[in-house]
């Protein structure tokens, strides 16, 4: 037996086998209607996405069987993405395969830059298969085509809409105004000065006429802490000590670094403490910033009683609550 291997030999290609599409017009133009068909379902699903993201509401729910309660927001988008893009690239695969160029060509490698003859050649030669692959000659599929990539290119331009809106300037306003009652939260019940005891505090919000009108993005920017402390512990600017009553004083509940709720109150040295960032404020000087990141003290409302001795707000917050963000003056 022979010690050495015989090479294989080179099975070479198979014969060529044309396509019917290759050598039968109806079926090449048969191929080109369901091609356009299929971009055709990839648009309408881009259309199903954006009809559901603007016009469902997102609390809205259809039956289906097997599957139960749905939500018909959320179904329209998924729905909607899965068969532009389904469609888009099923539409693709069979043009590829029924009407592109179908003839094998075979080019040698080699390791070195190709002679400038060879690159002038391929270059001429992919433009030849493009202006082959019929898309220049068959309008129906390159208008189809346009229309679903198009409307697909509209599906993540839409969805930048949930990265929310720029900040306004609603985001500058709170609902405190002249005259409003401050009232407990949670309980919504007014609150007088005699409720208070010297080194309490209490979370409050501003009065609504009906409590369920007060939404999330209120809570986020009403929210104000009450401190009761002696008159003599104060060490303000008559200004600021105009804007107390009898020892109480308010503050902002948000704080001025990145917005998180200043919750922590050290009676024995009258400092409020944010939990998030440790930023420190001094309550007998006004939430003055004794240590860490935050930049401003925690903007003071200016309070006072009405006729029965209910705490109300004298006027609103002189300056914008919680932290400063880009286009705000402070």
């Amino acid at each position: 037996m022979s010690s050495q291997l015989e090479p294989i030999k080179d099975p070479g290609l198979p014969a060529h086998v044309h396509r019917k599409t290759d050598t039968d017009p109806k079926a090449a133009d048969r191929a080109e209607r369901q091609v356009a068909a299929m971009f055709g379902i990839s648009a309408l699903g881009t259309v199903l996405l954006i009809v559901s993201y603007v016009f469902i509401p997102d609390d809205v729910f259809v039956f289906i069987p097997i599957m139960g309660n749905q939500n018909a927001h959320q179904l329209g988008l998924g729905l909607g993405m899965a068969i532009a893009l389904f469609f888009i690239g099923l539409g693709a695969i069979h043009w590829a395969k029924t009407l592109m160029p179908d003839q094998e060509v075979v080019m040698q490698r080699h390791e070195f830059r190709s002679p400038e003859q060879d690159r002038k050649d391929f270059v001429d030669t992919v433009k030849e298969g493009a202006a082959s692959s019929g898309l220049g000659r068959r309008s129906l599929i390159k208008k189809s085509l346009g229309a679903a990539l198009g409307l697909s290119a509209l599906s993540p331009i839409l969805l930048l809409r949930d990265l929310g809106p720029l900040p306004g300037p609603e985001q500058k306003m709170t609902n405190w105004k002249s005259g409003t009652y401050l009232v407990t939260d949670p309980g919504d019940r007014r609150i007088k000065a005699s409720d208070l005891e010297v080194g309490s505090v209490a979370q409050v919000m501003p009065e609504f006429a009906d409590p369920k009108d007060r939404h999330l993005d209120d809570i986020a920017k009403d929210a104000l802490l009450l401190i009761r402390l002696r008159p003599s512990e104060f060490n303000l600017e008559p200004d600021r000590l105009a804007m107390t009553h009898e020892g109480i004083i308010a503050f902002s509940k948000i704080c001025s670094h990145m917005g998180c709720a200043v919750a922590l109150y050290e009676q024995t040295t009258k400092h409020l403490l944010c939990p998030c960032h440790q930023s420190t404020f001094d309550v007998t000087r006004a939430a003055k910033v004794i240590f860490g990141p935050a930049a401003r003290p925690l903007p003071q409302l200016d309070i006072t009683v009405d006729g029965e001795g209910y705490l109300i707000a004298r006027k609103p917050f002189s300056e914008p609550v919680g932290p400063s963000f880009w286009g705000r003056e402070k």
